[in-house]
């Protein structure tokens, strides 16, 4: 294998569609960057795509990409040199090609673009036979919003070596980003397996902007300036290790709890995350703080990758609409409680007398009243409560009349009822997701530049065995004796997200000391139990040793997930924090012994 070069330097500028616009700037600037890789797409943020392209042939691409991020920083990308790649096409990457080609046309500067499509299936998916959704066996419904499969990094590769300045794909992993500028920049081959795991792992870290830079870390209140957060640097090397980092003078965090933290974030079995070019193994990985705001993070391992594709396709059922209504005053809850009963009372009735049928499901919510928290609420008056109804429906003309009929509690019902926020609310469309699997022989990535579309070539062998996995064992319990029960949160960082209706909470040890009595006290069936009021599924526990950790998998935890759920909470994205409440034993010798500084020490 011949390499390149010894180092390259990403700069992570978007973790989702919509991120702030000070990242680019700042990362040009002060990043000292060769490359700048940008993730824009969720399954929610591609339907909403699809009905725009549906509306606009033209549209269907993330327009804040072209219409600010490049239209202000296009001429000092060009004057620093610095590539791009990003997932920005969407559903439409040649609206956004052209987009591009416009603007770079009206400001005289010229710019290669290459686009990488293939992943859109939409047209053909009527056409798929004995297609099962993964979680739930269910068959593919027959109208679709949207259909793609997650390409690889290899079409990214073939861009590059084109040499396209600016690579815009469709739905890719987001990982792959990176991993695609890394097998070009070191001359990876698509076997060299446990190099492209550690460059899935560097693109995994960044994928999410601040995130990786002390963006949700467990704790927050040592992360200064988020005014001025840094985003992620990632300096990658050719032996696959890397190191993360941030501008200098920016505010944020750089330490190995916040980086192990990113590392769990939305990933299920990691010694089998699942990728179109790898299976990448992350459990023994070590993160090493170097300097300040700079951690080294080791290799990891890989396996081959399967023989599939994932396809995520969403599909339209029916409508939702939610309301909100602050009340003020004792038992506020209460209060908010048999308003929203009321509401629910009075439009069923209506309903009724217009033969439009019931709510499909409906959920109440008090906010302030710790509703999340379940049965380990804290008790206590509350004299101050948003009282949440979100319900659903098949008929959009019901939810109106929902919307329509909540104001009238403001004069009708409970005394403190301060009315709604702003205007009235929305009637929105139910977006539900649908993942499935796709021989990869049945898709044909292409790159298309300067007028030519040339298709690449991507293996279909596979190969993973998951049988091979070895697993790592769980440390032994620790020596019996006097024990005091703490909140986890003091011996543990957590950090969560979603996938579809599945949630996974990351959990790493403060102190590799707590390893063993974390893992006794943390056991699946113990998490499920204390979680049981969110978790309809079964619990799975994976062990992370590396960084003295675990990971648990939530099934069926998000009332259906994103734009198909009703709850506070449908991404999943505080759970860590009301599992870092529950109470755990640890001995006594254990929190008596100095601390080491939490998440400055190697993990």
């Amino acid at each position: 294998m011949t390499t390149r070069k010894n180092k390259v330097r990403i700069g992570g500028a978007s973790g989702f569609w919509g991120d702030t616009m000070v990242a680019a700037p700042q990362l040009i600037r002060a990043g000292k960057v060769d490359y700048l890789v940008m993730d824009y797409l969720a399954e929610l943020t591609m339907s909403i795509m699809a009905r725009q392209r549906a509306t606009d042939p033209t549209t269907g691409y993330a327009s804040d990409f072209v219409d600010v991020l490049l239209k202000q920083n296009l001429r000092n990308i060009k004057q620093h040199d610095i590539r791009i790649v990003t997932n920005a096409g969407g559903v439409n990457p040649l609206a956004c090609r052209d987009a591009i080609d416009h603007l770079a046309a009206q400001l005289g500067i010229e710019i290669k673009v290459a686009i990488v499509v293939g992943d859109d299936i939409l047209d053909r998916a009527s056409t798929l036979n004995d297609v099962r959704e993964m979680s739930s066996n269910q068959p593919l419904p027959q109208r679709l919003m949207s259909a793609n499969a997650y390409l690889g990094a290899t079409p990214i590769v073939a861009a590059l070596a084109g040499g396209a300045d600016i690579v815009i794909t469709g739905r890719c992993v987001d990982s792959a980003l990176v991993l695609g500028i890394l097998m070009h920049e070191f001359a990876w081959s698509d076997t060299d397996y446990d190099l492209l795991a550690s460059g899935s792992l560097a693109g995994h870290i960044v994928e999410c902007g601040a995130q990786a830079t002390g963006g949700l870390y467990t704790d927050w209140e040592r992360v200064e300036d988020w005014a001025h957060i840094g985003f992620p640097v990632i300096e990658c090397s050719a032996d696959g290790s890397f190191v993360v980092e941030k501008p200098p003078h920016t505010g944020g965090l750089i330490a190995p709890a916040v980086v192990a933290e990113q590392m769990l974030y939305e990933i299920g079995d990691p010694q089998a995350y699942s990728l179109p070019d790898v299976t990448a193994d992350f459990s023994q990985v070590r993160l090493t703080q170097m300097a300040a705001d700079r951690v080294q993070v080791s290799p990891a391992r890989g396996r081959p990758p399967s023989a599939n594709y994932k396809v995520s396709a969403t599909f339209a059922d029916g409508y939702r609409a939610t309301a909100l209504m602050c009340l003020i005053g004792e038992h506020a809850a209460r209060k908010g409680q048999r308003t929203a009963d009321a509401i629910l009372q009075r439009t069923r009735e209506i309903f009724e007398s217009l033969k439009l049928g019931d709510y499909s499901e409906t959920r109440v919510d008090m906010l302030g009243a710790e509703a999340s928290f379940g049965p380990h609420a804290r008790a206590g008056a509350t004299r101050e409560v948003v009282m949440r109804v979100a319900v659903r429906h098949a008929d959009k003309r019901a939810l109106q009349i929902f919307l329509r009929e909540v104001s009238p509690a403001a004069t009708g019902m409970a005394p403190g009822t301060t009315g709604s926020f702003g205007a009235r609310q929305s009637v929105q469309p139910v977006v539900r997701l649908f993942s499935f699997l796709l021989p990869k022989a049945q898709i044909t990535p292409r790159v298309v530049m300067q007028a030519q579309e040339v298709p690449v070539a991507v293996s279909d062998v596979g190969g993973f065995d998951p049988v091979a996995i070895a697993r790592p064992a769980w440390p032994d319990a620790p020596v019996s004796g006097a024990v005091r029960q703490v909140p986890l949160r003091q011996i543990a960082h957590g950090r969560s997200g979603d996938k579809g209706d599945t949630c996974n909470i990351g959990v790493i040890a403060r102190d590799p000391a707590y390893y063993p009595a974390l893992c006794a006290a943390l056991t699946a069936n113990k998490v499920g139990a204390y979680l049981a009021h969110l978790v309809n599924g079964k619990v799975e526990r994976f062990a992370l040793p590396g960084i003295h950790g675990m990971n648990f998998l939530l099934h069926e935890a998000l009332g259906g997930g994103g734009m198909a759920s009703l709850r506070v909470d449908p991404l999943g994205k505080a759970y860590a924090q009301i599992l870092l409440d529950m109470p755990v034993e640890v001995q006594e010798g254990l929190l008596q012994s100095p601390m080491v500084k939490a998440g400055d020490q190697a993990i």
